[in-house]
């Protein structure tokens, strides 16, 4: 009896571990045709390292800087930006757990979800900010970008790429996925596009209140709701055991995005 309860436990870690290594997006990330590439942006005594992807294209396009969720730049935070170079546009996704792991690892040197999870919510918005600023300017300065930089985020990301657009003026535009809003709007000059998921009770509930801040400061704020899509839905909507209501709100955001992208 020991035995089983034992192997089943094994089994179930293994699945787990297996589960947050994403596998299916690590695997599309081999079979990637594009450039891919790390790179290190120093800012003051600290080093970011960034997960940055080119398109196939002959002219300059613009950037999307790619804010990962609250377990750090995981291999699918990796494939979004492969995705988007595959549409035709440069993407660089930073690991703002940079430094932050063991012997100053990143995301990858955490030993579980959990440890980069709660790594996460150790981090400073100031500092978070230098990060993507220096990211931001970084993006701005590539050869074969246009200048144009845009950023995105996903949970916590998106909850950061709402409030860098706060403190970042010369944003293209501010993607928000299912990412709550910050307390003051009124620095943001980028126009902001959310998306949510219909079951995400707590990140909806505050929606109704920046509508209205956005409405009273003259920002443009354009939301979405996917209904029947839960929580995360861009990420668990790509998993082989993706529900139908995630996986068409993972097709119809991302046609969304794509379509907004093009009017930049």
């Amino acid at each position: 009896m020991l035995r089983t309860v034992c192997l089943k436990a094994t089994l179930l870690l293994l699945l787990l571990a297996t589960a947050h290594a994403q596998d299916w997006a690590r695997a599309a990330l081999d079979k990637s045709p594009r450039h891919q590439e790390w790179v290190q942006i120093k800012h003051g005594d600290r080093v970011v390292h960034a997960f940055l992807v080119y398109p196939e294209v002959k002219e300059k396009r613009p950037v999307v800087v790619v804010i990962h969720e609250n377990q750090g730049l995981t291999d699918w935070a990796r494939s979004v930006a492969d995705q988007l170079a595959a549409a035709g546009y440069l993407a660089i996704a930073p690991d703002l757990l940079s430094g932050m792991a063991a012997s100053g690892g990143k995301t990858s040197d955490f030993a579980d979800a959990s440890s980069a999870r709660e790594a996460i919510y150790k981090l400073g918005p100031d500092g978070v900010t230098a990060d993507l600023d220096a990211v931001t300017e970084h993006a701005r300065k590539l050869p074969a970008g246009n200048g144009k930089v845009a950023v995105a985020g996903f949970c916590w990301g998106g909850a950061q790429t709402f409030r860098f657009a706060t403190n970042r003026r010369d944003l293209a535009a501010a993607f928000v996925f299912y990412g709550t809003g910050p307390e003051n709007v009124t620095g943001i000059s980028a126009p902001v596009y959310a998306f949510y998921g219909g079951n995400d009770a707590r990140v909806n509930a505050t929606i109704p209140k920046t509508t209205e801040q956005m409405s009273k400061a003259g920002k443009k704020y354009e939301p979405v709701t996917y209904e029947g899509a839960g929580h995360g839905f861009m990420r668990s909507g790509e998993a082989p055991d993706a529900t139908e209501p995630d996986r068409k709100a993972r097709q119809q955001a991302w046609q969304r995005w794509l379509d907004l992208l093009k009017g930049m």
